[in-house]
């Protein structure tokens, strides 16, 4: 997994320490299950701010007033992963998990019983195209998608599409059956089982691009290819121990994983079956290296009577000094060879590649003879255009800016197609604290595609800048960064966004609240409603903690040393954290005190819209760069990174793009000037870039499009695509 630093760490006061737990999940009764919910540990965010504590004079005027409430915290439940629900006439069975050969994927698969009796299956195309090694080919219809495996990429074969449940499923009946597999459902799971194959040969040779690697087959069988981590390698140890040891060299290859449902011939295992390393050398031979001049000159040797004499002055004979060097440059060095090794595990043959870090590979099938290209190079990207469904086109190519090359994916949604419907999604669905891949999220949540959303802080997992949803505020945006807004008829607005709040006391007085259900910890009155959570733990020290339910102050708490109390926070009302001054407007607020809230957006734009996400910087409005991120208050190094990138925009036509742009051809991703000159490139009039680095991730039917899921950070929201299925 790539972090990049600044991408979820903006600057402020933020509250960045967590305690870590573990979860265990057992079966046990409900009685015991609920002695253990009453014993166990819980995590307490603890903040640390530069919010200057309460001063004592204050805490011994309300000590009187304010009653202390040690309330345990309560524990918070987990969501389940759902199965896909089928809304689909004739379906008999269905499922989320995959069996090829052995080895258990999570995919999603149904059988349905036609009107003729016939039973046919489906699997989604993530999973068909993830675990089998099909290759899906540009297409213009969304129920017809034409495929590519070890067969003619002229007369492609076509599967039948059907979207349900947030997939889209692709009939491989017929498919089965050509190439001979045997179906089976066993609970949850669809049991695919191929013809055993045979690894005849393999070769590698230099093409114009990079190197290829082909790998001969007597029959076609499935594949995956996996991402490994970079390799490290180890340092070898000075010669001289006068010498600082060597810092470790940072990674300059990466470790991937072909897998073939079928056996290598012996000779190719031993062929690539890596040398056994050499015996250490034995201690006589192990030679000593000489003291460094300095050293030697300096050094206490024993004379013949066997006492210490020290011989400053006796000059000690060196070897001649090397000849001078040769003004020729040194040739250069060979690159490693790509096959590290080639092995058969439960019937299969992995392949294990080692490849420069900068180039990945590529790999397709052809048949005829059967054989597996593996293509190693810098743009190992596959551009595809396709009509996945109604309204939502999958779309990844290169685009050009000036000498460079990106890799950009996206999809292009058209939101008044009948059906769609686009909100912010969170990680959990009682709570604002928690983190997640988006690929999971969206699984919750059956959406059919999303994309990663605003800032986190990665160590509470609290959100940093604005989320609302179906007119309700989850968190205030923060530092008056860009945001983008939308309502269910398909208009977007974008601008960067500022939520004024304020807390009307008696006499109509004013108390200006600096943030609603935010990590972005500062000095003042902060808001906490019950869609943070069940309960509250302070996350500064001395907090004043006023109760509000029904408009009215019933309470007011002493929260102590952060994170020490759980403060429930009442379903009819809210919670008031008094910080660091805003502690004395506690004398203004006594237990039966009327309140009320009233609050507006600027500009006045957002307030008519019910969804809105923040993020930032804003890259492009009207088509022209607007990109400002010192006046966000982004870091210089935050601006000037060059990194994998996320956006949002809105193009001429009305229809919205999200989209995931990747590292250059042979260099990092691109700066935020560079990704705001992409994105009005390619036709944005108003974009808006979404947090990124490892973070970056697009989903699509139940698979990341832009990246391996092993390589993707858990992020705190985003941005769902929802499409009711056909029937």
């Amino acid at each position: 997994m790539v972090e990049v630093s600044n991408f979820c760490r903006p600057e402020g006061n933020i509250v960045s320490k967590q305690v870590n737990s573990r979860f265990v999940k057992v079966l046990v009764s409900p009685v015991v299950f609920s002695l253990l919910c009453l014993t166990a540990n819980y995590d307490f965010a603890i903040a640390s701010t530069s919010v200057p504590n309460s001063s004592t004079t204050q805490k011994e005027l309300f000590q009187a007033r304010i009653a202390q409430s040690p309330i345990e915290p309560k524990p918070i439940s987990t969501p389940s992963p759902k199965l896909p629900a089928p809304a689909l006439k004739g379906v008999t069975f269905y499922g989320n998990q995959i069996s090829v050969n052995g080895r258990i994927f999570s995919g999603a698969w149904l059988q349905r019983r036609l009107k003729a009796g016939q039973l046919t299956t489906h699997i989604s195309d993530g999973a068909l195209r993830q675990f089998i090694g099909a290759d899906l080919l540009n297409s213009s219809s969304p129920v017809r998608q034409p495929i590519q495996w070890y067969s003619s990429l002229t007369q492609p074969l076509t599967l039948a599409s059907i979207l349900v449940g947030g997939y889209r499923y692709l009939d491989i009946t017929q498919f089965a059956k050509t190439s001979a597999w045997q179906l089976q459902v066993q609970g949850n799971t669809l049991i695919i089982s191929t013809p055993n194959a045979k690894l005849t040969d393999i070769s590698q040779g230099k093409e114009s691009f990079g190197e290829r690697i082909i790998v001969n087959l007597d029959r076609p069988t499935p594949w995956q290819i996996t991402q490994e981590l970079p390799v490290k390698k180890n340092q070898p140890l000075p010669d001289d121990p006068n010498n600082p040891v060597p810092k470790p060299s940072s990674p300059t290859t990466r470790e991937w994983t072909i897998t073939l449902n079928g056996i290598a011939d012996p000779v190719l295992i031993q062929r690539y079956t890596p040398p056994p390393p050499p015996p250490p050398p034995a201690i006589e031979n192990i030679p000593i290296p000489l003291p460094s001049p300095e050293n030697q000159l300096k050094q206490m040797v024993l004379g013949n009577d066997g006492t210490g004499v020290n011989r400053e002055n006796t000059l000690p004979s060196f070897p001649p000094p090397p000849s001078s060097p040769s003004l020729e440059p040194p040739a250069p060095l060979p690159l490693p060879p790509l096959i590290k090794q080639v092995e058969v595990v439960n019937n299969q043959t992995l392949i294990r590649l080692e490849v420069p870090i900068g180039l990945a590979p590529l790999v397709s099938t052809l048949p005829n003879p059967n054989r597996l290209i593996i293509d190693v190079r810098p743009d190992a990207m596959v551009q595809r255009s396709i009509n996945w469904a109604p309204g939502l086109n999958w779309r990844q190519q290169f685009v050009q800016l000036g000498q460079e090359r990106f890799p950009v994916v996206w999809l292009e949604v058209n939101p008044r197609t009948v059906g769609i419907n686009i909100k912010p999604i969170l990680t959990n669905s009682g709570t604002l604290v928690g983190t997640a891949p988006i690929m999971q999220t969206a699984q919750q949540q059956l959406a059919v595609a999303a994309i990663n959303g605003g800032y986190f802080n990665r160590n509470n997992r609290l959100p940093l800048g604005a989320i609302r949803r179906d007119g309700q505020w989850l968190s205030s945006p923060i530092l008056n960064r860009g945001a983008i807004a939308w309502n269910d008829s398909g208009q977007f607005y974008m601008g960067r966004l500022t939520l004024l709040e304020n807390l009307i006391i008696p006499h109509n007085q004013k108390l200006p609240i600096v943030s609603l259900n935010s990590g972005y910890v500062q000095s003042g009155i902060a808001r906490y409603t019950p869609a943070w959570g069940a309960s509250y733990h302070p996350l500064t020290d001395n907090e004043i903690i006023l109760v509000v339910q029904k408009n009215q102050v019933t309470n007011q708490l002493q929260g102590g040393k952060a994170g020490q109390v759980s403060i429930p926070i009442p379903q009819d009302g809210y919670l008031l954290a008094l910080r660091s001054n805003a502690v004395n407007s506690a004398l203004v607020l006594p237990i039966g005190s009327s309140v009320r809230i009233d609050n507006s957006t600027y500009p006045d734009e957002f307030n008519s819209y019910p969804h809105i996400l923040g993020a930032g910087p804003l890259l492009v409005l009207n088509r022209q760069i607007v990109l400002d991120g010192k006046g966000e208050k982004f870091s210089d190094a935050f601006i000037a990174q060059k990194a994998v990138r996320s956006a949002i925009c809105t193009t001429a036509t009305g229809n919205l793009t999200i989209a995931a742009v990747h590292n250059r051809v042979g260099g990092a991703g691109p700066t935020l000037a560079e990704h705001a000159r992409l994105m009005q490139q390619m036709g944005c009039v108003n974009a808006l870039n979404l947090d990124g680095g490892s973070s970056t991730s697009l989903y699509l039917g139940g698979q990341l499009l832009d990246r391996f899921p092993n390589t993707a950070a858990r992020v705190h929201n985003g941005i769902g695509i929802f499409l009711q299925p056909s029937r």
